[in-house]
């Protein structure tokens, strides 16, 4: 009887452990959305609507819509098992919770308008909380003070500050599409590479 050589060995080791990781990554998947309906299902409304897996067709093109770096967007990439747009801030904790129940990690993203891919690439399994839903702008020009949601972008907050008042404004930068989550809790890169919250 011939024994099988180094080669085919290792190939079948591969394969195995592969197949294994894949299986895991598959019951991860599972057990997070089980988790996630347990916990939204006292939620009035319905979450189909903001729970986006691999098998819906519109997956790919909100993983997509705002990749700024399109090295990310090859099929080598590592793709999160789900990606969340919750609508109202009690759906919110629940994709924390579950994801920490089933050891993944949590990506979020407000505009997405990241070069290095941190709000929507990762190692390890992980799921996207996108905040795109999040997007109002209350201004109060008489106290020179605003309220915004990390889904809203610079371009809709500069807006809503001139709609107010012609003399107030907001140094950002010049990049109206990036989400303001990000922008201001320091993750805009810009031309002040990072000082003052600049970007390009």
């Amino acid at each position: 009887m011939k024994t099988p050589s180094i080669s085919t060995s290792l190939t079948f080791i591969l394969f195995v452990i592969f197949s294994c990781s894949w299986v895991a990554s598959a019951g991860k998947h599972e057990n997070y959305l089980k988790c996630l309906s347990l916990e939204l299902k006292n939620y009035n409304g319905s979450i189909s609507n903001v729970i986006y897996t691999p098998k819906n067709s519109s997956f790919a093109s909100i993983l997509r819509f705002s990749i700024q770096n399109l090295r990310f967007t090859s099929e080598s990439t590592p793709k999160p098992l789900v990606i969340i747009t919750p609508q109202h801030e009690p759906q919110i904790p629940p994709v924390i919770r579950c994801a920490k129940k089933n050891d993944m990690q949590v990506r979020t993203r407000s505009g997405g308008h990241d070069y290095e891919g941190l709000s929507y690439v990762s190692e390890v399994p992980f799921v996207i909380l996108d905040l795109i839903n999040f997007s109002e702008i209350t201004v109060d020009a008489d106290q020179k003070v605003a309220w915004v949601e990390s889904g809203a972008t610079l371009g809709s907050l500069y807006y809503r500050i001139a709609e107010k008042s012609p003399s107030l404004g907001f140094p950002a930068g010049t990049c109206t599409t990036i989400g303001v989550g990000g922008h201001f809790s320091g993750g805009g890169y810009g031309t002040l590479l990072r000082i003052w919250l600049g970007c390009r």
